[in-house]
């Protein structure tokens, strides 16, 4: 029997989510989606939840699906589409919207939809040793979970078509070297980066880190007149919150900020 599939610990301002299926190489089944799904929304409706660092138990991140799960009992392969829609989809877009930062820590092999579930996270740290593996093609698919949308905005379109079309292994190394995540670390390093990472974002402007994420989520698709004006809207919103008035008093009296991540609070003038 499968272990709990997935784990979550309760740090000071944050939650850690590990995938925890490592005799499978974290691969995915319907148990796993569904438990994730359910530390999601708890991590998003915790008021003391400021950041969430994912990642996986063992010698991988993610492989994607498990396969054994698309067999019948003949041998015979499932029609796709509805598990996407049903589970990988909903993933994806919870993942992105969650009002905190998100950090991925890939510990070891990221691929298929595990790699762009990795990529579907706001910072992500990878052991030297991680590779993506955008391993679609190997067996006649197209790459989902927003593979095709993240690889030619993060690398352009020569090397997204080289990394779908051939399921060429990229090294961390050289995932950072492009541009794909944010850092390659030692291996010994990475749960330690990873958690001194979300330990400042916990301790950060909640609700200004958000609002941060929403405009530059929205500027891939606004032109700029469109992403000034959702510019001055975030920035008012922004303005309101005691984060803000928090900053400004601290910057003028020379001490470190105590943001308290709330949204609401009362500032008088325009």
């Amino acid at each position: 029997m499968d272990e709990v599939p997935i784990l979550v610990e309760r740090r000071g301002g944050y939650q850690v989510v590990t995938l925890n299926r490592p005799q499978r190489l974290n691969a995915f089944n319907e148990a796993m989606h569904c438990a994730l799904r359910e530390a999601l929304s708890e991590a998003e409706n915790d008021p003391e939840c400021r950041a969430l660092l994912l990642t996986g138990a063992g010698r991988g991140f993610c492989t994607g699906q498990d396969l054994t799960d698309r067999l019948s009992e003949a041998g015979e392969t499932s029609v796709l589409g509805g598990a996407l829609e049903a589970y990988y989809n909903p993933l994806i877009r919870k993942l992105r919207a969650l009002p905190f930062p998100v950090v991925a820590a890939v510990n070891g092999v990221a691929a298929g939809a595990g790699a762009n579930i990795a990529l579907a996270c706001d910072i992500v740290l990878a052991a030297r040793s991680a590779s993506f593996v955008q391993a679609f093609a190997k067996i006649g698919l197209v790459p989902d979970s927003g593979g095709s949308w993240f690889l030619p905005r993060l690398l352009g379109p020569a090397r997204a078509r080289g990394l779908a079309l051939t399921a060429e292994p990229l090294p961390a190394e050289k995932a950072e070297a492009w541009g794909l995540i944010w850092k390659a670390v030692d291996d010994a390093a990475l749960t330690a980066e990873a958690e001194k990472l979300c330990s400042d974002f916990a301790a950060a402007p909640t609700v200004g880190l958000a609002l941060t994420k929403r405009a530059l989520d929205e500027s891939w698709s606004n032109d700029l007149e469109a992403q000034l004006e959702l510019e001055r809207e975030l920035q008012r919103q922004a303005s309101l919150t005691p984060d803000y008035a928090e900053g400004v008093r601290a910057f003028m009296e020379k001490r470190n900020p105590v943001f308290s991540g709330r949204a609401k609070g009362s500032k008088s003038g325009a």
